[in-house]
């Protein structure tokens, strides 16, 4: 069934059509493109509308597209094998994960094409890896609304399919390998803090510390803080384990 993208009343501005380069961008990623709306959509950053641009941000298409790659994910890992839930579990959420979104999204050349404010982009959100991930699943989201479900999981088999047919997710999470690790020697459990927050919202910065009492500490800094937890607990257990 192929849905079509409504227009609500906060459409009733115009819709500055996708220029060439974008829409022949999105065809070669294999997306068909017929009503440019939803693509604008998923292209789109608050920050454009801030500075004018007059359209709808990608949040919308991001929360649709992230149950549609989910549930595409999910399906092909419960196909792939006889792995118990907690391992399908493991690799499902290192698949979709952001950085994971992210990473895709630059190997496809997603970062030319989206509409950011001028601000944003001096402020290096078109590297963002929060803004890369949130737009790579509007695209997912825009796809199921222009061509329905079968469309959409099959542009995810196919961007995912370097991810799909490798390793990620399948070795144990650092802060699982950390708490084992505890328990194991008879230690207290991982504490993890966040010591320092910078950078604007859209490229924050986070910095963890980690430590385990009568062990020592470890800290880390990413982009996320669940990604600065994991950075942590790898160079813990790389420099007490």
């Amino acid at each position: 069934m192929v849905f079509r993208h409504p227009l609500g009343p906060d459409r009733s501005k115009p819709v500055t059509g996708l220029d060439r380069a974008t829409r022949e961008w999105l065809e070669v990623q294999g997306f068909a493109v017929r009503d440019e709306a939803p693509w604008l959509e998923a292209l789109t950053h608050g920050s454009f509308n801030g500075a004018g641009g007059g359209a709808t941000d990608y949040q919308r298409l991001e929360f649709l597209g992230d149950r549609v790659l989910g549930l595409a994910v999910a399906s092909w890992l419960y196909r792939a094998g006889d792995a118990p839930e907690g391992r399908l579990s493991q690799r499902l959420n290192a698949l979709v994960s952001g950085a994971t979104c992210a990473r895709i999204a630059r190997r496809i050349g997603l970062p030319a094409h989206i509409r950011l404010g001028k601000q944003a982009r001096d402020d290096g959100g078109a590297d963002s890896e929060k803004i890369l991930g949130d737009v790579m699943e509007a695209l997912i989201g825009a796809c199921f609304i222009e061509n329905g479900f079968d469309a959409a999981q099959s542009a995810v088999y196919r961007l995912w399919a370097r991810e799909l047919e490798g390793d990620l997710g399948k070795a144990k999470h650092p802060k699982s390998a950390l708490q084992e690790w505890a328990a194991g020697n008879r230690r207290q459990m991982p504490q993890y803090e966040v010591i320092d927050r910078s950078g604007p919202d859209h490229a924050a910065r986070f910095t963890v510390r980690v430590s385990i009492r009568n062990v020592g500490e470890a800290e880390a800094t990413a982009s996320s803080k669940s990604a600065a937890e994991k950075l942590a607990a790898k160079a813990f257990l790389e420099r007490f384990g």
